[in-house]
């Protein structure tokens, strides 16, 4: 079992930055993806940016050129550097880790508000 907490959310003006993290707690052997998904109300979670096997990653084309994944192996944890924020990145954005064998995890989500 593999529990992600995510933290980092909150709000920020059009342009501004920030970073989210997610920690992850048991036993992540096997673990071949780690990634962020983000969902609007009304909306189907979309994937933003993803590692998988620990060497190839992955961004929408939304979010190239703005965001950056990273992964700190020896804290079991995710990043992702949100720079030039818009509008339209106001989401709540989910932790994820997929599993060789296909189970997924996920995080409780934390909110990113980007206004003015």
């Amino acid at each position: 079992q593999v529990r992600l907490v995510e933290t980092g959310g909150g709000l920020v003006q059009p342009g501004g930055s920030l970073r989210l993290s997610c920690a992850a707690s048991g036993s992540i052997f096997g673990i071949n993806a780690m990634g962020w998904h983000r969902q609007v109300p009304g909306k189907q979670r979309e994937l933003v940016a993803q590692i998988t096997s620990g060497i190839s990653r992955d961004y929408a084309d939304s979010v190239k050129g703005r965001f950056t994944i990273s992964r700190d192996d020896a804290e079991n944890t995710v990043y992702l550097q949100m720079d030039s924020l818009k509008s339209e990145d106001t989401a709540v954005y989910y932790c994820n880790f997929r599993h060789l064998s296909g189970v997924a995890y996920w995080g409780q989500g934390t909110q990113v508000t980007v206004s003015s």
